[in-house]
């Protein structure tokens, strides 16, 4: 069965409505008939087996067949703050990161950041990299649909730190906070921001400056990582040290 996404308030335990470009999959790509069945989710965590039961051009409805409880989603709630890295790594980076759990991403531009958007150009951006997020929570069967919200300022990202429960900044000096040490003193359901530097990573007095907001300075192994191979270490070491155990042992 296909899955898709609807807006929350489309979705209720009875019925569930869809529209924009999942028409178009459903009806025209798919060429689903009433009667079948699809998996679909409010992006907030809710999924369920529902059966269609009216298509036209323009919106979908099927109604609740089975409330699904997958708990497919990471305990924590991981926050990517990427510096803006050139050409496509940030499509990379929103993919791969969505498959392994984040909970959401923003952008950011620090000093040795390299790429510049402007208004016309972030609105097309953020247009196609909320796409490829919806595609891969899509294909990864996630029951929340990551936010990507816009790009800010690396001094807008520190001031953002406020909302978690722990916030950390990915620095390559030795001796450092690792992400083993920063995880274990977490709980399921707190939350959890890390900035990855562009690839130049961050000035000393970048990280000065987030150590005094109470960011910790963090290691992310003796290996020296791409910027696009960062977030996906954090995100696999979140996954391991939360989802080790079988579902049935937790």
């Amino acid at each position: 069965m296909q899955r898709y996404f609807a807006l929350p308030d489309h979705f209720n335990e009875h019925e569930v409505t869809i529209v924009g470009d999942d028409v178009h999959h459903i009806v025209n790509v798919m060429r689903s008939k009433e009667g079948e069945k699809i998996f679909v989710s409010d992006g907030a965590g809710r999924s369920a087996v529902a059966k269609l039961v009216s298509l036209s051009a323009k919106e979908v409805r099927a109604t609740i067949v089975k409330l699904l409880n997958e708990q497919r989603e990471l305990p924590i709630r991981v926050t990517i703050g990427q510096g803006l890295p050139k050409g496509e790594k940030m499509e990379w980076i929103l993919q791969k990161g969505t498959e392994l759990g984040a909970y959401s991403f923003f952008p950011f531009s620090s000093e040795r950041t390299i790429v510049k958007l402007d208004a016309k150009k972030e609105a097309k951006k953020l247009e196609r990299w909320r796409k490829i997020v919806k595609e891969a929570a899509e294909q990864s069967h996630r029951d929340v649909l990551p936010e990507l919200l816009a790009p800010v300022s690396f001094r807008e990202a520190l001031k953002a730190g406020e909302q978690y429960t722990r916030c950390a900044i990915a620095y390559e000096k030795e001796g450092g906070t690792t992400m083993h040490q920063v995880l274990t003193e977490m709980t399921a359901d707190e939350s959890l921001l890390v900035l990855i530097g562009p690839e130049g990573g961050f000035t000393p007095d970048e990280v000065a400056q987030a150590e005094a907001k109470g960011f910790l300075s963090v290691s992310l192994g003796p290996r020296i990582l791409r910027t696009e191979t960062a977030s996906q270490y954090v995100l696999a070491c979140a996954s391991y040290q939360f989802e080790r155990t079988t579902p049935s042992s937790r």
